[in-house]
Parts: structure tokens; C-alpha cells; sequence
């Protein structure tokens, strides 16, 4: 055997070995601006810091319809199905065989380590403190969108597949500290914003992003507070 055919054969075992192991770990990108990221499957979020993107995300934001929250009864977390379930019909990562909220930790973290689907190890730059997070259990995937929020403002009245996109939509899901996702709990941006001021504004992009490819309506005072984080 030649030098090169031996080469060649150890560099394939070395590839094959990689492939049949259960661990991998995956450096992720630098978080991205919601502006250049519509469809949630770019990592993170990314502060709004120039006068052309502050401008942008008001104009996005001005367009949102308002009308006042709805009666607050009847909202069950079961009414958008199972908890990171992977059958939802119409967005993406869904029927890849892994639970959403691993498929957002792989796109969120750095160092990420995975035993098959599973995020085993990972370094989170929380966007909503600025921490920096280590261990998965304190890691919780917020909808940005509150589910019992959408419920109150239009949500009961859709098909189930609809809420089923919603709650497993990556647009609508970010992985941040626990601690930070249970202050925020079910609030509107008029409620609660990220304690960390530089991501206010990127974040009322994101809320105003997933009501208007839903359709959901947001209070006025959500919409007033939003478009006061932009300017």
C-alpha cells in the first residue's frame, strides 16, 4: 500500500470513528440582529445599535395592530400541545427527531456538546442579563411571545396545527437564564423587558416579529412601551 492510499485509509477510519461516537461538540456564530433573521434559525439576538436599525425596528413595530387584552380564562399550556414536541407541521427544525428545546441550545450555544439529540454541555450568552451561562438544567428556552399572552389576545380562536407552530416556532424561542424567563413569566413588553438595556430594543423586534407573522394583536401599551425601546 502506498503512502497515500495508507493515509487515506487512516483519515477515513478518523471520519468514520467521529460519525459513530454519541458526543459532538459544535462552536456556534455570533449572535445575529432580528432584523436579518426572520425566520429564527440564526443564533441569538444581537442588540440594535445604529440610528438606521433603531429606525427600522420602529417602523416595524409602528405596524403592529393593538386592542386590549382579552378575558384571561381558559389558558392551558396543553392547548399548544406537548411540551418541546417535534411534530409541529410548519416550521423549522420540527420532525428533525430531536425535542425543540435541544434544536435551540445546539443554535443558541458555544461549545456545544451533544449525546445524540441531547445538549449535554454548553456556554450560553444569555441575551436578557448578559450572563454567561454553563450548565443546561439553568438554562430555559423563553417564548418570546408568551403562550398564555397570545391565548389571551387571539390564540384560543386558532386551529390546533397553528398553535402548535407557535409554541415550537424558533422565532419565537430563545434560551436565556432560568431565573430571567420566570421574572418575565407571562408579561408583555409593558410588564417586563430583559434587565440587560443594550438588548431592549432588538427584543421588542423580536416580540413584534412573531405577533405579526401570527397575526396576534398586542395591547396598546405593549406597543407604546416597544417603539419607546427604539427610539
Amino acid at each position: 500500500m502506498s503512502t497515500r492510499d495508507t493515509v487515506a485509509v487512516l483519515a477515513g477510519a478518523v471520519i468514520i470513528a467521529s460519525l459513530l461516537g454519541q458526543s459532538h461538540s459544535t462552536p456556534q456564530a455570533a449572535a445575529a440582529s432580528p432584523l436579518h433573521n426572520g425566520d429564527g434559525v440564526r443564533s441569538g439576538l444581537a442588540p440594535l445599535t445604529t440610528a438606521t436599525e433603531r429606525r427600522q425596528a420602529a417602523d416595524l413595530i409602528a405596524t403592529l395592530r393593538t386592542r386590549p387584552m382579552g378575558a384571561r380564562r381558559g389558558y392551558d399550556r396543553l392547548r399548544y400541545g406537548d411540551n418541546w414536541t417535534d411534530t409541529a407541521p410548519g416550521v423549522p427544525y420540527a420532525r428533525n427527531g430531536c425535542r425543540t428545546r435541544d434544536d435551540l441550545l445546539a443554535r443558541d450555544g458555544h461549545d456545544v456538546t451533544r449525546d445524540g439529540c441531547t445538549v449535554t454541555a454548553i456556554r450560553l450568552d444569555d441575551p436578557y442579563t448578559g450572563q454567561t451561562v454553563t450548565r443546561p438544567a439553568d438554562i430555559q428556552v423563553d417564548h418570546v411571545v408568551p403562550l398564555s399572552y397570545a391565548w389571551y389576545m387571539g390564540a384560543r380562536g386558532w386551529r390546533m396545527s397553528k398553535r402548535l407552530d407557535f409554541a415550537q416556532d424558533p422565532l419565537n424561542l430563545l434560551p436565556v437564564l432560568g431565573t430571567a424567563n420566570e421574572a418575565k413569566d407571562g408579561s408583555g413588553p409593558a410588564a417586563w423587558l430583559p434587565p440587560r438595556r443594550a438588548i431592549r430594543c432588538a427584543y421588542a423586534v423580536r416580540f413584534a416579529q412573531v405577533a405579526l407573522k401570527y397575526k396576534l394583536p398586542v395591547t396598546p401599551g405593549d406597543k407604546s412601551v416597544m417603539l419607546r425601546q427604539c427610539r
